[in-house]
């Protein structure tokens, strides 16, 4: 059983392994958004933000509902969002750390 667990979570992190992918997350923090938003916001075509919202959807991350003739995307578990600050997190802390680095050996 732990073995499925490691794959899932493997699975899970491959879903988000893409920056378009991590810009449609956050995008979706301000709440429900159709790909016309995406198109706009993101300047992509809509071929490629749909491929996008595929994984996305395969994993369960985001989920859609239709209104009218348009679909709308939203988080299914706001937890992503605490995901994606704690990688932030990290990434300013090694920056911070790499900086602080390079500015003692730069002496």
């Amino acid at each position: 059983m732990a073995e499925r667990i490691y794959s899932m979570k493997a699975e899970f992190f491959k879903a988000l392994a893409h920056p378009t992918r991590v810009k449609i997350l956050e995008q979706l923090r301000q709440g429900e958004k159709c790909v016309c938003e995406f198109i706009e916001d993101l300047d992509l075509e809509q071929p490629n933000i749909s491929q996008h919202l595929a994984v996305l959807r395969k994993q369960d991350i985001v989920v859609s509902r239709k209104e009218g003739l348009k679909v709308l995307y939203r988080v299914k578990h706001p937890e992503i969002f605490q995901v994606l600050d704690l990688v932030g997190t990290i990434l300013t802390q090694e920056i911070a750390s790499t900086m602080a680095e390079l500015q003692k050996n730069s002496h």
